[in-house]
């Protein structure tokens, strides 16, 4: 059976990070000094470099075993401008056995350019040997849990018959200004990205393997719409894409990690122009995004949501490019959508494709826990959520097939996709904050849960 979104994920995690959290705190006193005076809540402020990390230890058994690193550094100065920092850089390195990795460094800062320009830069080299595939338009296409479940001796295809192998090299490059004394900002930006799409190595993952425990060498669903047409043969491998991203900000957020009031409101563009080299898939995307925060109980409750809308305004978006959620921050390493840790929790990732959608989230946020100690400031909080997401307009698909049409394809149109759950933070000096979210689907066609370990809240 395959281990997905698994309790042992949550157990491996939390039993390295007190280890590695020891040494943080070491290192920590060590290069890290006290600015000597108390915010209003209370809370010390910080001053020079402070540094976390974090494990990324997981398994899935048909992936294998996950190791690896995850941390942030983050330079506050004189703390003058705490909780904000003077600069942050995040990094993770993680492999697998079976050789699916993660490489990434993301920077970002809005005081190491002048004029008040803030850079945010992203460098990532990622390696899927089994990335999510369900199909496009939401519940128009079945899933069927019996096709991956191998104890299912009637209707088992393969344990990866929902996936396919992405390997994607990454790098985004943003700058944002501020415009007079207004809460308003700019946004310019470059991107590059590097998607090559192959069927699952079944041969490598099967390696090691005892032969009752072997996947078979079948189809899986991403061979079946390459066959069938539906993903155009010129797609089927992936392709290069220069981008360029325009846009406005609107921001009023009393803090940026965990905003207790205020407004972040965005409008963005990202075009992949044919001058830049895009010839044959030229196309661009507009991206809203709406998000609300406001204090039900000072420094202890707070409600947030967020609303977003994203859909293709001019030519044919690739395949494996709609499920990429634009906005104009984030550090996350997998910011594909909808469904998953980063849009819909206890939803699959990715079953949620479309030529635009729109979602919801919702969030109560709980601080019930504040303390001092090891020079740093803590906090603990509890979350509950619900998220919403919807197909606004479809992928066209041809479905005149001659094979099994029921298997693959409702003829349902639309229909919300929901899911609901609760979270815990542990959060240090305000911006370093493991996050651990449950959720759980609303409607057995998108799934059953998922845990998920991650750091920061999700907006």
């Amino acid at each position: 059976m395959i281990i997905r979104n698994s309790a042992q994920k949550f157990l491996f995690s939390f039993l390295f990070f007190f280890f590695i959290y020891s040494a943080e705190v070491i290192y920590a006193r060590n290069n890290d000094t006290i600015a000597g005076e108390l915010k209003q809540d209370g809370e010390r402020v910080k001053k020079g470099l402070n540094f976390g990390a974090l494990p990324a230890v997981a398994f899935d058994s048909d992936l294998g075993f996950q190791y690896g690193l995850l941390g942030n550094l983050f330079q506050y100065g004189d703390g003058s401008a705490y909780p904000d920092y003077r600069w942050s850089l995040y990094g993770e390195w993680s492999r697998t056995t079976k050789g699916s990795g993660i490489n990434q460094l993301f920077f970002d800062s809005k005081y190491l350019l002048p004029h008040q320009i803030r850079i945010t830069a992203d460098f990532s080299f990622l390696t899927e040997r089994a990335l999510d595939f369900y199909g496009f338009n939401g519940y128009e296409a079945i899933y069927n849990p019996a096709f991956e479940d191998d104890t299912d001796t009637t209707n088992y295809i393969s344990r990866v018959f929902y996936r396919h192998e992405r390997k994607l090299a990454r790098v985004t490059l943003d700058f944002q200004g501020k415009i007079n004394q207004l809460p308003l900002r700019w946004l310019m930006g470059y991107g590059y990205f590097n998607t090559r799409i192959a069927s699952v190595d079944i041969e490598r993952l099967n390696k090691g393997r005892d032969e009752k425990d072997e996947l078979p060498d079948v189809d899986g669903l991403y061979d079946k719409y390459v066959k069938w047409g539906i993903i155009p043969g010129e797609e089927a491998d992936g392709g290069t894409h220069h981008f360029i991203k325009m846009g406005l900000v609107f921001d009023t957020r009393d803090n940026e990690a965990n905003p207790n009031r205020g407004l972040w409101t965005e409008l963005v563009v990202m075009t992949a122009p044919r001058f830049l080299g895009n010839s044959e898939t030229a196309f661009t995307k507009l991206a809203l995004t709406h998000r609300q925060y406001f204090t039900l109980k000072k420094e202890v409750l707070t409600f947030a949501y967020r609303l977003g809308w994203q859909g293709t305004i001019n030519g044919e978006t690739p395949f494996y490019m709609q499920p990429y959620m634009i906005n104009t921050f984030t550090r996350t390493t997998k910011n594909d959508g909808l469904g998953g840790a980063r849009s819909l929790r206890g939803i699959l990732r990715n079953r949620i494709v479309g030529d635009a959608f729109a979602y919801g989230n919702f969030e109560l946020r709980y601080k019930f826990l504040k303390f001092y100690r090891w020079k740093q400031n803590f906090y603990f909080s509890l979350n509950a959520f619900s998220d919403l997401g919807l197909i606004t307009k479809e992928v066209v698909v041809d479905k005149d097939l001659s094979v099994n049409y029921p298997d693959y394809f409702d003829k349902e149109k639309g229909g919300l996709h929901s899911s609901y759950g609760a979270g815990l933070r542990i959060a240090m000096n305000q911006n370093f904050i493991l996050a651990v979210d449950y959720g759980l689907s609303g409607d057995k066609r998108d799934g059953d849960n998922g845990l998920y370990i991650n750091l920061g809240f999700l907006f």
